[in-house]
């Protein structure tokens, strides 16, 4: 079952907490998923659950500073002392190497949603020739100048108090901004879902919604500008298989003008396979919606990895 965890050790020091949800048809590919912030990989049992049942193994960490997973470097809210950017790729590599060991010559899929999916553009970049395909929903690579703001912010604050202390600013600027950005909203987190029992058990669950520290906010930021960058964008194969997707209500990508934004850039890069939907009436997290909203992105995302297994396969395994 997906909800159980083991233990993976990372070359980086850390220990992983890794679920794995093995697929019940089949063996068609490999889907590594990256989780956001302020939350963890036990989330996404359903999405393992729909997508094992098309053919799918699904690994899942938690990342450095998040859930279950521990380092001598990163308390909650931390990925790491210093470049914890690089770190927390080094710990995805890791869980790539470990997957596909085990299913050899499957192809692999990267996803990641959110702050995940900052992660997962940066790691094909950094590690283009280890995946078949990129998806990632709802991440915001277009901070623009607000981000720029932020970023001196997060900068004062480091001065005066250290990076390893919770920023008091960036949950202002962020959640608490995009709380008060939703219509008639019950709580600062409705902004994430319009199902009010997925509202209900992020805010009840103990390792959801923790203050980063200004050291996780500033990688954050750091992810966000560089995964757009184009010299960083021509490291990826023109013919990679990228899925892109975002929802029209949620204020944490700028109402999806991101999504946009980034699919039109990557494809002005030369990126000749890149797949981008914006689906209306979507907030932040399209895998915790009502079920009425979820249903379509979950089946075209099985489309199109079902479209990915079928006609690649990982030649390095």
């Amino acid at each position: 079952m997906f909800s159980e965890m083991r233990a993976l050790q990372s070359p980086t020091g850390a220990t992983l907490a890794l679920r794995h949800g093995g697929s019940s048809t089949g063996e068609k590919g490999i889907v590594l998923i990256s989780h956001g912030l302020a939350e963890h990989a036990g989330r996404y049992g359903p999405f393992a659950q729909h997508l094992a049942a098309s053919g799918f193994h699904v690994y899942a960490h938690d990342h450095r500073g998040h859930g279950a997973t521990t380092a001598p470097d990163a308390p909650l809210g931390r990925f790491a002392a210093r470049d914890g950017h690089d770190v927390a790729l080094l710990d995805m590599l890791a869980v790539r190497e470990a997957a596909a060991a085990l299913h050899p010559g499957l192809p692999v899929i990267q996803f990641g949603h959110s702050m995940g999916g900052l992660l997962a553009l940066a790691f094909a970049e950094a590690y283009p020739e280890k995946i078949d395909a990129l998806a990632f929903w709802n991440a915001n690579h277009r901070p623009g100048l607000s981000g720029r703001a932020a970023q001196m912010l997060l900068l004062v604050e480091r001065m005066l108090k250290g990076s390893d202390v919770p920023s008091q600013l960036l949950p202002r600027l962020t959640f608490a901004a995009w709380g008060k950005a939703v219509p008639d909203h019950r709580t600062e987190f409705d902004w994430l879902s319009h199902d009010p029992k997925q509202v209900e058990l992020y805010l009840a669950d103990p390792l959801c919604g923790f203050d980063a520290s200004v050291s996780l906010w500033l990688d954050i930021f750091r992810l966000a500008y560089s995964g757009a960058d184009r010299a960083r964008l021509a490291r990826l194969p023109r013919s990679l298989p990228i899925h892109i997707a975002g929802g029209d209500e949620d204020p944490a990508t700028d109402f999806a003008r991101a999504t946009s934004w980034l699919a039109a850039r990557m494809k002005k890069a030369g990126l000749a396979e890149v797949t981008s939907v914006v689906y209306r009436g979507l907030r932040h997290e399209t895998l915790n919606e009502r079920l009425d909203l979820r249903e379509k992105p979950l089946e075209d995302f099985v489309r199109w990895c079902l479209k990915v297994a079928a006609t690649r396969k990982h030649p390095g395994d």
